[in-house]
């Protein structure tokens, strides 16, 4: 009788209920292979995945399966575990000395996610060298698979790798082919073992969709054509915007932008964008990015609002969010299975989800990536691209549009001068901008005047805030908003808002503010930038603190943002008393005090433009500040001729800084009742409880959290931290009060 190999067993199970190795290689092969399709890599994925587990055939390893299927033996009785993946990177190597690092690094990694290639720490390199229970029992019409020839795009960039330009360029194309490799091998690894272990689970996640996304295209034009337009200018461009989106649908896939002015109706513009563009090429999904968790909440809903007629597909999963922040009610089981691995039509997800995996090691990060190739990547406020990681993202993004047939949609109101050209040779070439005579569309929805007022001090700024009934003040600093606030504290309609208030009491508030406006009585609102961040509200005057032309714009967006007035708003730039402790926004203000006086408009595209020029060009030495770039190397040393540092770049690639450690605010009655249930459940929280206590949850300055620790902040192991006396250290204007504001307490 042959000799039989497992690939998995279940503890107390019979034998004949465990899995075959060879038809777990067989899985995994095939499910890779259909994952690596989009971008030709078909046959390379296959072999990943026929040859991931090789170490499986050793006698040690099976000896080890039969141990752990024994019911008796308690998991700590077991020995250490047997390397089973070095065994298959090692071949890989052997088979094709060149090229089969490649595979070696997906296989290798396979668990434990990639290594750098070098290091004095675990690394390819060692793996490569390392002794192994031999596993000769392997049947040869595995180890004898015929290697693959390169993918043509990189047989093309090999051929470039001479040009001093595109040298660097040719590292991270194989760098970033390894890790898509990685991508669908994870994948395919995690779902084969899932649907033997645990086959419940598997049933669970979502089926194949067919012509769903032609389908969400009719949906989105059946509740266009029912919403009633009232025919205003403002309207008549959104409707413009939307048919140039339409037209340019049909253009091949590739780099695009899209440059509306805030309130042009780009959300859902970009949107039929995505979906006619996808049906039109065949493409998988949609890809919505955005770099807040406001936005994406309120377009989210937008999107399904417009998407609701599509039947067949759970709604959490026809729109499915990926954020910290997603909404209770809008997390299902299937959901939370669709965003491990992205399996879904249309994905919101965040900036810093989107760039960090892009640059991730581990599998749970790394495992979604093959579902960008063939999608349409929806990039919203795309200025907001950080300049300390620039061109890493800039160049993840020209590896996507050029050799994984993605479509990439740059859109924003503010568009970011990143294009190639000499002097910034790190920018994206080839751009197709979708709105024909932009030019044209930002006088038609001009509904704003802007004004530089100069130096004001708090007195005066305050004396100018009431002489308006309904206006809006945007500074850079939580402790300016708390001063100015105090100065109008107590007079008919004046609210504070800031991320000191837990997201709950914020919505409450900006309700609150919406009536008011609604009903055209007094509203005056002191605020740091985080109303900008999507918040849909409208004002006929607003004054903003020096910043950035984007946040500038920003601004400008939430006055006269419908077009209802007679005339244009007005919104007032000036610079604050308060300058020295705004440190961390001396760059893009200095940026705009430049640009401020050379343009009539500080949002006309030239002046944007302008304004980008002076932010990303001049600041070269910073353009890849933790040298992400400098990781990936074609090595002259033929032991290792792909010398990658994937571990030290997931390391290092953090686009957020250290935002504060959260806290769990009991505010009102539905604060306090899931502070009490955490009490209880802290050990063990469930993902909805989770979910819920965000609704409540502030983040706070390490060093204050730190002081407070223990005394007025209850700590639940070492993950929570509830606020023990709300009615001391939360203020129903400011929220929490457990110091007096210092200047450089900046908004968060």
């Amino acid at each position: 009788m042959t000799e039989r190999f497992w690939a998995h067993t279940k503890p107390g199970g019979p034998e004949d209920a465990w899995e075959p190795l060879e038809e777990h290689l067989a899985r995994v092969a095939t499910l890779a292979s259909a994952f690596a399709a989009p971008f030709g890599a078909s046959h390379w994925a296959h072999l990943a995945g026929l040859w991931h587990d090789l170490g499986k055939y050793s006698n040690a390893f099976q000896r080890y399966l039969e141990r752990s299927a024994d019911a008796d033996v308690h998991q700590a009785e077991l020995q250490g575990k047997v390397d089973h993946s070095t065994a298959g990177a090692q071949h890989a190597v052997g088979a094709e000395p060149v090229l089969g690092h490649l595979l070696g690094y997906c296989i290798s990694g396979h668990h434990s996610g990639l290594l750098d290639g070098r290091s004095p720490y675990a690394c390819f390199e060692a793996r490569l060298a390392k002794c192994l229970e031999p596993w000769a029992n392997a049947p040869k019409g595995i180890i004898d698979e015929t290697f693959p020839a390169l993918p043509a795009f990189l047989s093309l960039c090999l051929a470039s790798r001479q040009d001093p330009v595109r040298r660097g360029d040719v590292a991270l194309s194989f760098a970033f082919f390894t890790r898509m490799l990685f991508s669908c091998l994870v994948d395919a690894d995690f779902l084969s073992t899932e649907e033997f272990m645990d086959p419940l689970r598997a049933a669970t996640r979502p089926a194949p969709r067919d012509n769903i996304l032609e389908r969400m295209e009719r949906a989105l034009n059946q509740y266009l054509a029912a919403k009633s337009w009232e025919p205003t200018p403002v309207n008549r461009e959104r409707a413009r915007v939307r048919e140039a989106c339409l037209a340019a649908a049909e253009m091949p896939p590739g780099l695009f932008s899209l440059t509306v002015p805030t309130g042009g109706g780009k959300t859902l513009s970009s949107l039929a964008f995505a979906l006619r563009h996808a049906a039109h090429h065949g493409l998988s999904r949609i890809i919505y990015v955005a770099p807040f968790t406001t936005i994406l909440e309120q377009n989210a809903d937008e999107f399904r609002r417009a998407l609701h007629r599509v039947e067949g597909i759970e709604p959490s999963v026809l729109v499915l969010e990926h954020h910290s922040n997603v909404a209770v009610g809008q997390e299902t089981s299937t959901s939370r299975l669709a965003a491990e691995n992205w399996d879904a039509p249309l994905v919101v997800t965040t900036s810093v989800q989107l760039y960090e995996s892009l640059y991730a090691n581990r599998t749970s990060r790394c495992r979604k990536l093959h579902r960008l190739a063939r999608s349409v990547i929806l990039l919203d406020e795309a200025q907001a691209l950080p300049v300390d990681f620039l061109a890493p993202c800039l160049a993840a993004l020209r590896e996507l549009t050029s050799h994984y047939g993605s479509t990439v949609v740059l859109c924003t109101a503010t568009q970011p001068a990143i294009e190639r050209r000499p002097g910034f040779e790190i920018g994206l070439e080839g751009a197709r901008e979708i709105m024909p005579e932009r030019d044209v569309l930002f006088r038609s929805l001009r509904r704003v005047e802007v004004s530089e007022v100069g130096r004001i001090e708090d007195a005066e700024l305050t004396e100018r805030l009431l002489a308006h009934e309904r206006v809006l003040c945007i500074v850079n600093t939580r402790s300016h908003a708390r001063k100015l606030f105090e100065r109008i504290q107590g007079r008919a309609g004046c609210f504070h808002l800031s991320a000191l208030m837990c997201p709950a009491h914020r919505t409450e508030k900006l309700n609150e503010i919406r009536a008011r406006l609604d009903s055209g009585v007094a509203c005056r609102v002191i605020s740091t930038q985080l109303i900008e961040a999507g918040v849909d509200i409208d004002f006929p005057v607003v004054y903003r603190s020096l910043s950035g032309i984007d946040s500038i714009a920003q601004a400008a967006g939430r006055c006269n943002r419908n077009g209802k007035l007679d005339g244009l708003g007005q919104t007032y730039v000036f610079q604050s008393e308060h300058e020295r402790s705004e440190k961390y926004f001396a760059e893009t203000a200095d940026c705009a005090r430049q640009i401020l006086p050379l343009h009539e408009d500080p949002l006309s595209p030239e002046a944007i433009e302008h304004y980008f020029r002076l932010y990303y060009w001049d600041q070269s030495s910073r353009w890849d500040k933790e040298r992400i770039l400098d990781e990936f190397h074609l090595n002259q040393d033929p032991s290792l001729p792909f010398l990658f540092g994937f571990a030290r770049v997931a390391e290092r690639f953090r686009l957020l800084e250290d935002g504060g450690l959260p806290i769990v605010v009991p505010w009102r009655e539905e604060g306090k009742r899931l502070a009490g249930e955490l009490r209880v459940r802290w050990q063990a929280p469930d993902r909805d409880l989770h979910r819920r206590l965000q609704r409540y949850t502030v983040a706070i300055p390490a060093r204050i959290w730190q002081r407070h620790a223990g005394s007025d902040l209850e700590l639940l192991g070492e993950r929570y931290a509830l606020l023990v006396s709300p009615e001391l250290h939360y203020s129903e204007e400011f929220g929490v009060r457990l110091e007096e504001p210092s200047e450089d307490l900046l908004m968060a």
